[in-house]
């Protein structure tokens, strides 16, 4: 397993060794002490999937408290995922990484608790999985719209599919500090 340092301390990219013959391939999505070897030493308690067309975009979300680590990847199709540092205090506050994870790349990313996460599907469809060190908080999520010009983040699309509740979040600078965890340091 090949581990990829971003521009965002704690956040990885994660590239599995893929194992393949003629009958097909193989390849380790999860284990425990080789991730921990990564740096992903925390405890995953959840696992979600999710199914989208093209130009779906889910994001940018996250839970203040009961922070949310993710490890992310895609089972089928192609995204453009995306996470961004919301941490008070920390030296990357409103800085983003952006990675393309799809099926044939095999890539995944660690997305760490105090971060927001978000992802555009490319393919005609996708099915996307991922990990939660914490349990979905209904009263405790928050969001940051998705075409926030602050971030920056350089989008493949222009007019994506959103939830009415994704077209309603405000920008990060317009989000109380309290409303935002707060950065504690490195591990």
């Amino acid at each position: 397993m090949k581990v990829i340092e971003t521009n965002l301390a704690g956040v990885v990219i994660i590239e599995p060794q893929v194992l393949g013959d003629q009958r097909g391939w193989f390849l380790e999505t999860w284990s425990r002490s080789r991730y921990e070897d990564a740096g992903i030493k925390e405890t995953f308690i959840q696992d979600n999937v999710s199914f989208s067309t093209k130009g779906v975009l889910r994001g940018l979300h996250f839970q203040h408290p009961h922070s949310q680590g993710k490890l992310v990847g895609v089972l089928s199709g192609e995204i453009f995922d995306v996470a961004v540092d919301i941490r008070i205090g920390s030296a990357t506050f409103g800085r983003c990484i952006c990675a393309v994870l799809s099926a044939s790349n095999h890539k995944q990313l660690y997305v760490p608790p105090g971060f927001a996460h978000g992802f555009c599907v490319t393919s005609e469809t996708a099915l996307f999985s991922y990990k939660c060190t914490d349990y979905y908080s209904q009263s405790t999520e928050g969001g940051i719209i998705w075409n926030d010009p602050d971030l920056g983040i350089g989008w493949p699309v222009s007019d994506p599919v959103l939830s009415p509740k994704d077209t309603s979040y405000p920008r990060l600078k317009d989000i109380p500090e309290d409303k935002l965890p707060q950065y504690k340091g490195e591990k």
